[in-house]
């Protein structure tokens, strides 16, 4: 036997707490009585009272709670085996780990922010596998396709602007590492979600996205950032706070650009979002778009399927509680 709710047998303290305190209760109700008048006298002025069916009244009821909270605890024994088929999607999140990330037109800052969001959005996958690219220079696999969404997590968290040692922002190489990265798939289930501020410094991402486009993959943008721009805080080497200049030495200010992303999104027959406040726009983006796309079988394998039998305690519960109904405690 085995119990899919075990926890409910914490609840049978409470059981043994009532059956104390029933006790406890009828010899003080003794106790009264007997100051109230005499033991001989009692049983004459009051003799339909029957202390016995008392008590045989509180032992069923508790009985019926006892087997009524066994139910709840829902017992199994007995199975069949069945396969289990588990159905999703392939997606793979881009993130742009360039230092335009460190802006901090959206709090704390668009990397950190885009993290925070990228987390809110694993929490509603329910069996899609998904894995992690960082990208800036250059475009790197930080974590393959994987249904183990505590590991994906991990490699998450260990995003910042120095995993990719190369300077810059090169989009393109993002989409080519996640044709690399989902070569062979079936192309109805291929996506690829870009979190960047679009400044490219590298390549063609449109010419990137068309090709995209012919082997299947579906690339859905998201923009950080706002079109006004702010200064890039960074660390120089003495541990003091700059902001990032250019090789002219002149100060960088870094500005969303929605043009780029909204091309991708268009010719590979994806969707553009901008970042803004509150609603970072992933969820959005995988609620209306993601979640609908057609899945396809990630995995299947043979399931033991036990069978419930808390019906038999509970018809019992139930029958045991018809029967205190019709008991009566006086003769």
């Amino acid at each position: 036997m085995i119990y899919a709710n075990p926890k409910f047998e914490l609840f049978f303290a409470s059981i043994f707490a009532l059956s104390l305190f029933y006790v406890w209760s009828m010899k003080r109700r003794k106790a009264l009585a007997r100051a109230f008048v005499d033991k001989a006298v009692l049983a004459a002025i009051a003799p339909t009272i029957s202390a016995a069916r008392r008590i045989l009244k509180a032992s069923l009821m508790a009985i019926a709670v006892a087997l009524a909270l066994f139910s709840l605890m829902r017992p199994q024994w007995g199975f069949k085996w069945e396969e289990v088929k588990r159905r999703g999607l392939d997606i793979l999140i881009a993130v742009d780990v360039s230092k335009s990330m460190l802006a901090r037109d959206i709090k704390p800052n668009r990397l950190e922010r885009s993290k925070l969001a990228i987390k809110d959005m694993v929490a509603k996958l329910k069996g899609d596998r998904i894995g992690l690219v960082a990208f800036a220079g250059s475009a790197f696999l930080q974590c393959p396709l994987t249904s183990d969404y505590g590991g994906f997590m991990l490699a998450l968290d260990d995003l910042d602007v120095n995993t990719i040692p190369r300077p810059g922002t090169a989009i393109t190489a993002a989409i080519k590492e996640a044709l690399k990265v989902l070569k062979g798939a079936d192309k109805k289930f291929k996506v690829l979600a870009i979190i960047t501020d679009g400044e490219d410094h590298e390549g063609d991402p449109v010419k990137a996205a068309k090709e995209a486009q012919r082997e299947g993959l579906k690339i859905f943008c998201v923009g950080v950032g706002t079109k006004e721009g702010e200064l890039v805080p960074v660390i120089d080497e003495q541990g003091q706070r700059q902001f990032l200049k250019d090789r002219e030495g002149g100060v960088v200010k870094s500005r969303l650009n929605e043009d780029v992303l909204q091309k991708i999104a268009l010719n590979t027959g994806g969707a553009y979002v901008r970042a803004e406040g509150a609603d970072f726009g992933l969820n959005s983006l995988y609620d209306k778009r993601l979640s609908n796309l057609e899945k396809h079988e990630l995995e299947s394998r043979m399931k033991r399927q036990y069978t419930e039998r808390f019906q038999i305690f509970l018809a019992i519960a139930a029958l045991i509680l018809c029967v205190e109904l019709f008991i009566n405690e006086r003769r």
